[in-house]
């Protein structure tokens, strides 16, 4: 039963607002405040991702990446020996450019003209058929057949389902070889075994510093000569078998004894127990006088700010910010108390210097209150005075004045960097 074109619409759009959902349209970089991502389309003039689109570029590209594939079923059977005799030939090519590295000039040229050039000269010359009696194969003369042109595999064809097998298995190969590397690589260097981290950190380093200063004393090409015969040597199935027969008889023994070593010099030589980082954390304690100049003060919030006549908070009119009670002051987020209990700060005309608050009056003994000042006199100037009232303990940040509606105290308290514990520590 054929389909209405107004139900084939409602699909489509239907279709279009459900992957609208999966995907959104906006950035989410700027709605979460995130560093920005180079590899947005914002930052990248390509197209966005669109199912047609994808699936006709997966069926371009799967069309033409079989020349991938054979080059690399070539360099498989070439790396594990199937024709012992082209092997040796590489091995022949990699000695000669181990011995002397300025033979890979020549590899590209000679690599064109004899995988690219001869091949292709031999389609437009082709040998005669053995049919015919001939006693030699001449090059001469016109061509006599077309030449080659590498074609995408017709969609449907033999080729183009062999290509997506392959494509199919190279995406396996690939995700075991990274998960399989990510194994190795990772526990050493992501510093979830500090030790253990610190130790590879400082033999790279080490290693940087002697191959930065002496690196023409290693004999390179004996290096990387032994590195490539041992490397397709190990592709051979013979010294493979061998090598498994004989790694618990020999190599095993080996690898605990340095692997023992190895931890013994870490425990004995890495350390990492120094102490956590502290730092000074402060709280401000507010009071508020209830019922005009003469009124009592009432405790009314512990706040990060001293809310002094002078602040932002108080010009713009706004209410001091904070937590009622002691209790709820927290540590800041990675940190965790070192103390038991907030102290007084005893210093109380120290900090008040240190932030260049005005208007207040310090008390320099007792309970260390800093209360606000309201001036009198407003055409006295004092508000450039500095007085201390001698033997009441006091000193007016201003000069003369009665007590204003607020006063405050620094409580002081240490807090030490909170430590991650992971399961391998």
């Amino acid at each position: 039963m054929p389909i209405r074109p107004d139900l084939r619409k409602w699909r489509t759009k239907r279709r279009r607002r459900l992957l609208q959902q999966v995907i959104p349209t906006e950035d989410i970089d700027e709605v979460l405040d995130l560093p920005p991502d180079k590899r947005s389309s914002k930052y990248i003039g390509r197209p966005g991702f669109s199912i047609p689109l994808m699936t006709n570029n997966f069926r371009r590209f799967n069309s033409r990446i079989g020349i991938v594939f054979v080059f690399q079923t070539r360099l498989i059977r070439l790396l594990t020996w199937k024709n012992p005799t082209h092997t040796l030939s590489l091995l022949a090519v990699c000695t000669f450019v181990c011995l002397n590295p300025y033979l890979l000039a020549v590899l590209p040229l000679a690599a064109a003209l004899l995988f690219v050039m001869v091949p292709a000269y031999l389609v437009r010359h082709p040998a005669p058929p053995p049919t015919l009696s001939h006693s030699s194969y001449s090059l001469n003369g016109p061509p006599i057949a077309p030449p080659r042109t590498i074609k995408p595999a017709p969609e449907m064809s033999k080729d183009f389902f062999r290509n997506m097998r392959d494509l199919q298995n190279s995406m396996d190969d690939f995700s075991t070889i990274h998960d399989a590397v990510l194994k190795v690589i990772t526990p050493p260097t992501n510093f979830s075994n500090e030790a253990l981290s610190s130790t590879v950190f400082l033999f790279l380093f080490v290693t940087s510093c002697a191959l930065f200063i002496a690196p023409h004393l290693l004999p390179w090409r004996l290096i990387f000569l032994l590195l490539c015969w041992t490397s397709i040597a190990l592709g051979h199935p013979s010294v493979q078998q061998f090598v498994l027969e004989h790694r618990e008889a020999h190599l095993r023994p080996h690898e605990r004894k340095a692997q023992s070593l190895l931890n013994s010099w870490i425990a004995r030589d890495i350390i990492l127990d120094a102490p956590p980082e502290t730092r000074e954390v402060e709280i401000f304690e507010l009071h508020k006088r209830r019922g005009g100049r003469r009124g009592e003060w009432e405790s009314w919030i512990f706040s990060p700010y001293p809310y002094d006549p002078l602040s932002p908070q108080r010009i713009a009119g706004e209410r001091p910010k904070g937590t009622r009670f002691f209790e709820d002051v927290c540590a800041p987020t990675g940190w965790e108390w070192d103390d038991k209990k907030w102290i007084l700060d005893l210093g109380s005309q120290e900090w008040v210097e240190e932030r260049m608050v005005q208007r207040v009056e310090v008390e320099v003994e007792g309970e260390r209150w800093v209360t606000d000042l309201v001036e009198e006199d407003e055409g006295s100037g004092l508000a450039s005075k500095t007085t201390k009232n001698a033997g009441s303990g006091r000193v007016e940040a201003n000069g003369q004045g009665a007590a204003g509606e607020w006063r405050r105290r620094r409580w002081i308290r240490m807090v030490r960097r909170k430590g991650v514990r992971t399961s391998n520590s």
